[in-house]
């Protein structure tokens, strides 16, 4: 892991949902590979890279061919290189790793950033209030229910995934709003578990910095905003967290 005390940023995406749907997003993630990034001290994207990640025989699809080498020739370059697991894209494996040059990380990351401990995460795993959702997750997760599904034929999976894609978009609009935003208890406990002082992660798609009282002291919570026309990322130096844009 990049622990940062480097005069160099140190920066953060999330949700991109790079698909073929999707080219403006697609062509800010290769401006960003091949521009910010390159001076970076670590780039860490923090989950749903892809719309849609179904086994990493998916490396053989024509589109991802790109986005991958893209990644393997940052990573290539000396610059660090991190991916989280997001909800669309749980089942990156060993191969997807190889390919890309990018170290998959556990659910919740430590880091010490300029002095200051930053919790790094998805953020899935703190919207506790949407109960139905916990069960999902947790049920599709196990190493056993991962090996069922990647036993199946890959346009089985395929469609399984379109399927998937069009049940969440209908299930969040019968959903209320509260429900699929963090609970605040677990992020408190988040905060308390690794000791943080700073908490960066996605999932929300509610870009916005959050101040937090736990236990006497004050903490901030950064979420990252997703992905349309143009990316979105943190750069976090010395001098703070600062929110920046770059266009295809």
């Amino acid at each position: 892991m990049a622990e940062s005390g480097s005069p160099r940023p140190t920066l953060f995406l999330s949700d991109l949902h790079l698909s073929p749907d999707r080219p403006a997003a697609v062509a800010a993630f290769h401006a960003f590979v091949d521009g910010p990034a390159r001076a970076a001290a670590a780039v860490y994207i923090l989950g749903d890279l892809f719309d849609w990640w179904i086994g990493d025989d998916q490396l053989r699809e024509p589109f991802i061919a790109p986005i991958v080498k893209s990644m393997r020739t940052l990573a290539d370059s000396g610059v660090p290189l991190f991916v989280a697991r997001g909800n669309r894209d749980f089942m990156l494996g060993g191969a997807f790793e190889d390919a890309s040059g990018a170290t998959l990380l556990p659910e919740q990351v430590r880091l010490e950033l300029h002095g200051v401990p930053t919790l790094i995460s998805h953020g899935d795993e703190l919207c506790t209030d949407d109960a139905e959702y916990q069960a999902y997750r947790a049920r599709v997760r196990t190493p056993e229910a991962m090996r069922r599904l990647l036993r199946l034929p890959y346009f089985v999976r395929r469609l399984m995934a379109a399927w998937l894609r069009r049940k969440s978009s209908s299930d969040k609009s019968l959903k209320p709003e509260y429900i699929m935003d963090v609970n605040a208890g677990a992020v408190a406990d988040a905060f308390r578990r690794h000791d943080a002082q700073r908490m960066i992660h996605g999932h929300t798609h509610r870009p916005d910095r959050h101040r937090h009282d736990v236990d006497g002291a004050s903490r901030e919570r950064w979420v990252m905003a997703d992905w349309h026309d143009s990316g979105q990322y943190l750069e976090v130096d010395a001098h703070g967290v600062h929110e920046r844009e770059i266009a295809g």
